[in-house]
Order: structure tokens, then sequence, then C-alpha cells
């Protein structure tokens, strides 16, 4: 219940963003944010806000530290202004913020960063050298 709250509007707003990213990206991204929005949507209150907090856009954020909406907005808007660079997706993943995850997540993110590097060459995916082991 406590996902109902928002999260189909934020859905949607990630949905919509992802129209802008290049199909590939956005046909992986679309994949991904459905399935975590499904996989949270019993999630336990606070996990739930979590979770949430991690994709709106929020005017408390710390600054520097965009979530998903607000920093793909920042990304599809650098691509469009810069057309003769790759544009790069994506943020790198600190050691600390890494230790944050479950192993659950890990592997998720192994996944997701398995199939991007699937990806067209033309588009340019940031990781981080570092992983949890």
């Amino acid at each position: 219940a406590a996902m109902a709250v928002g999260a189909c509007a934020l859905l949607r707003r990630v949905l919509r963003l992802h129209r802008s990213l290049p199909p590939a990206l956005r046909a992986l991204g679309d994949r991904y944010a459905k399935e975590e929005f499904r996989r949270h949507r019993a999630a336990p209150p606070a996990e739930a806000q979590r979770f949430l907090r991690e994709w709106e856009a929020s005017a408390l954020r710390p600054p520097g530290r965009p979530n998903y909406a607000a920093l793909i907005q920042q990304q599809i808007n650098e691509g469009k202004e810069n057309l003769r660079e790759k544009t790069v997706y994506g943020i790198q993943l600190t050691e600390e913020k890494l230790n944050d995850f479950r192993d659950e997540q890990i592997g998720q993110l192994k996944e997701l960063m398995d199939e991007t590097t699937k990806l067209n060459k033309k588009i340019s995916v940031s990781k981080d050298s570092k992983h949890k082991t």
C-alpha cells in the first residue's frame, strides 16, 4: 500500500523521460524501471519510502546528489545541447554507496551492467571500477 501513493505517477514520469534516450537504452531502462517498481510494490513502508526517494525528484535532496529522474533529465538535456560528443548516461557509484547495497541489489546491479555493455557502442554508460566482493 505504501508504494501505491505516488508510485504510479513517478513510474509514468520515468518512462516519459526514457522516451528521449537512445532506443536500446530506452528499452533497457523501461524494463528495469518496471521490474524495480513491481519488485517494491509490497515493500515495508520505510523501504518503500527510501526506494521512491531514489527515483523521484525532490527539492530536499542534498546538492550534488541527484536522484534518478533528475539525473536522467539533466543528461538528456546535455545530450541535446552537445550533439558532437557521445552522451554518457548514468553515474559512478561510490564504494560507500555499494557497501549500502544488499547482496540481491549487487546482483541486480551486475545484471544491469552486463545488459548495458551489450548495447550499441554509441551509448556510453558510466561504470565504477570498484566492485563489492
